[in-house]
């Protein structure tokens, strides 16, 4: 079957899908596998998808709209699952903004229940020319595989305790410093769920090349995933030759998404050149930076976030926990100071001519 799609979710990106699609009624129910669905009802909160453009586009009850399936574990959003089994006909949910399709165990009251979407059939896509044989639409299409390039740059790894900590906004002020210090910048996000917005604003503030776990193939990461996504994406950079990589890792460094997975590799770990812990609060802060180091032996360089958004935060932070606070938004050049001259003495002959 052939139709026209009103929109296309960023998840699907690798693929280049068009607005119009061939569809078949057998969906391989698997992570990744890209389907078609339409949109059931109206909702005025949470109620946009990011196209392969990174733009926001409104969805509407009708709209035919093609995204991936995945699951998703977000304190802030929705929790979902990829069913046993998926058929024509049946009602799943929009997880999240970037096209991420599942069913939803669980939904934060801030931002609703979540769309209802009806599969219509999975994409089917033509790789072989002038053929008519379809194959089942899978994001790991296109994906990249990584490079044997030797990864020598610094890596500055922004951690959070959580989502909405401010990891995004810590990690464009550093990109913008070191951008402007002559750097070619690197701007990673290494877990989560898929989407691009992250990366935009690296992008945005001036990062040479900015890749996701998504351009590796991944809906989302978990930990079997994390540690392997990161090593496909620095590679990836380094192949680039990138002077130093920014990384984001979405989520808290107790949630679900494989964050842990990455702070307990070693080879992963010696790449850090500077490490941010972004905390809603005081406690968070306190805690973050006290289980980061007994639990992965990492000595944090700074603390950013909402915990350091006035003078009662940046008090306890530096009084308390002991360690420098800056916060991105009050103080965007103390923060991005602080992280170029911490590493100044590796990046000293890497400037661009």
């Amino acid at each position: 079957m052939k139709i026209h799609v009103d929109k296309v979710g960023s998840v699907t990106r690798n693929l280049q899908v068009g607005r119009t699609v061939h569809l078949t009624d057998e969906v391989k129910c698997e992570e990744g596998a890209v389907i078609a669905v339409r949109i059931h009802g109206e909702k005025s909160v949470y109620n946009q998808l990011e196209d392969v453009n990174g733009r926001l586009v409104t969805l509407h009850a009708g709209d035919i709209v093609v995204g991936a399936l995945g699951h998703r574990n977000a304190l802030h959003g929705y929790e979902g699952i990829v069913p046993a089994s998926v058929s024509v006909g049946d009602k799943l949910h929009i997880l999240n903004m970037g096209g991420v399709i599942g069913k939803c165990t669980s939904h934060n009251p801030g931002v609703g229940a979540p769309f209802e979407a009806e599969v219509l059939g999975q994409v089917l896509t033509f790789p072989e020319f002038q053929s008519r044989a379809g194959q089942h639409a899978h994001i790991s299409t296109g994906a990249l595989k990584g490079t044997s390039k030797a990864v020598t740059c610094p890596v500055v790894y922004v951690v959070g305790t959580c989502m909405n900590a401010g990891k995004t906004y810590a990690a464009s002020v550093v990109v913008r410093k070191l951008a402007q210090a002559g750097y070619r910048v690197g701007g990673a996000k290494l877990t989560g769920v898929s989407l691009m917005r992250d990366t935009l604003s690296m992008q945005d503030s001036g990062a040479d090349v900015v890749m996701d776990f998504t351009d590796a193939g991944i809906v989302c990461t978990g930990a079997r995933t994390a540690s392997k996504v990161a090593r496909i994406v620095f590679s990836e950079m380094a192949a680039q030759d990138v002077d130093v990589i920014v990384a984001e890792t979405g989520d808290g460094i107790m949630g679900e998404y494989g964050v842990q997975a990455i702070l307990a590799d070693p080879e992963l770990k010696s790449l850090g050149g500077a490490f941010i812990l972004c905390a809603n609060d005081p406690v968070g802060a306190a805690g973050g930076v006290r289980h980061l180091r007994e639990v992965y032996g990492i000595e944090m360089d700074m603390v950013a976030g909402p915990a350091t958004d006035n003078a009662v935060g940046v008090r306890f932070v530096e009084q308390v926990v002991g360690l420098p606070a800056r916060n991105a938004r009050a103080d965007p050049n103390a923060l991005g100071n602080l992280i170029v001259e911490k590493l100044a003495p590796k990046l000293g002959a890497g400037r661009k001519s």
